[in-house]
């Protein structure tokens, strides 16, 4: 990833020329005449707030002219999204337990082994699935193959336009019903949608499929291994409690 014009997306081979510290004279776009990138002399709220407004200029500035193989620790980076994704995906099937009244003090050991099933299908395979989906859907619609550089471009691109989950933090404090998180799912969904518009230069109804279906399928495989452990956990403890009450009659 680039360099690249926020206002068309085309390729620029600087941003801006420093004359010395805090000097600096932003360079405009050779095809558009605009200046490249202004949010370099924005303030970082601004950018926030044209990310949650889901201005393309923001993703562009914030993907490819802020987060770029050649400035940063690009590996580094994508481990440490990685396992903060990860952990707010772990939170959030825990806050969807508490919503079902699962979660408690008196719990039962046949309880708490179900809910840690869960949540680590749902976090570890329901995301596998998720980005088996999103690989495939792109793959379908954009019809281009996905090297290992472009998947980790892609990866790290889902993981940085997921931000809106750092909400979830919110409900630690505040008590908001559970409803709220699938608010933040779809906030999420558009999210994703618009950097992967920006990535590929393609419409906007493109990226919002390709994104609907791998949420559709990482929803409908986790129902389903939710079905399948709490069957099998169910009949595991039934035969237990079977083996146990026979063992106390001889």
């Amino acid at each position: 990833m680039g360099y690249k014009c926020i206002q068309c997306g085309c390729p620029v081979k600087t941003l801006y020329v420093q004359y010395s510290p805090g000097n600096i004279r932003l360079m405009k776009c050779e095809n558009c005449r605009a200046v490249a990138d202004d949010y370099i002399e924005c303030e970082i709220m601004i950018l926030v707030i044209d990310l949650i407004l889901h201005k393309p200029k923001a993703y562009r500035h914030l993907l490819h002219n802020v987060i770029n193989q050649e400035t940063m620790k690009f590996q580094g980076l994508l481990w440490k999204l990685a396992v903060v994704f990860l952990l707010f995906e772990a939170y959030r099937c825990l806050i969807l337990e508490s919503g079902k009244g699962r979660l408690g003090s008196s719990m039962s050991v046949s309880s708490l082994v179900s809910i840690c099933s869960k949540v680590l299908a749902d976090v570890l395979f329901g995301n596998f699935m998720f980005l088996i989906t999103f690989s495939f859907m792109i793959k379908i619609f954009f019809h281009v193959s996905i090297s290992i550089s472009r998947g980790i471009d892609l990866l790290l691109v889902l993981m940085i336009s997921s931000y809106f989950k750092i909400f979830l933090v919110a409900m630690m404090v505040w008590e908001f019903p559970s409803s709220v998180i699938f608010i933040i799912e779809l906030f999420c969904l558009s999210s994703n949608a618009v950097a992967l518009k920006v990535m590929t230069e393609s419409t906007m109804s493109r990226c919002v499929w390709t994104c609907f279906f791998a949420y559709a399928i990482k929803f409908l495989v986790t129902r389903i291994l939710e079905l399948i452990l709490l069957g099998q956990l169910m009949q595991g403890w039934s035969q237990m409690s079977i083996s146990v009450f026979k063992a106390s009659m001889i």
